[in-house]
């Protein structure tokens, strides 16, 4: 009996880069090339279990979701801090600044 070698021998993993700031993080292309590869490189007698599958895609799926909510979140942010540097320097042209520190500590 034959065996046919059906996996590609060839690096699937090749044309992605990586972060050179040290941090690991894949973004959505990148998701889609690993996927892609998976899907290439897989044994065709015994395919990845499909649970596996949709349980990696919806992972991911909540993942971008929370990066987008982390960026909405520092967007929120930066803008209050602009308002509050307003309200301060604002505070501070009327000559009410001590008396506003006072009251947010009490």
């Amino acid at each position: 009996m034959t065996v046919i070698n059906t996996q590609n021998t060839a690096n699937p993993y090749a044309g992605l880069t990586s972060q050179t700031d040290g941090s690991a993080t894949l973004g959505q292309k990148d998701f889609l090339r690993l996927l892609t590869a998976q899907m290439q490189v897989q044994d065709p007698f015994d395919p990845v279990d499909n649970k596996e599958m949709l349980a990696q895609m919806a992972q991911f799926s909540s993942l971008a979701g929370l990066s987008d909510i982390n960026d909405t979140l520092k967007l929120i942010s930066v803008q209050l801090d602009t308002v509050m540097q307003a309200q301060q320097a604002a505070a501070a042209e009327t000559g009410e600044g001590a008396d506003a520190e006072t009251q947010q500590t009490n």
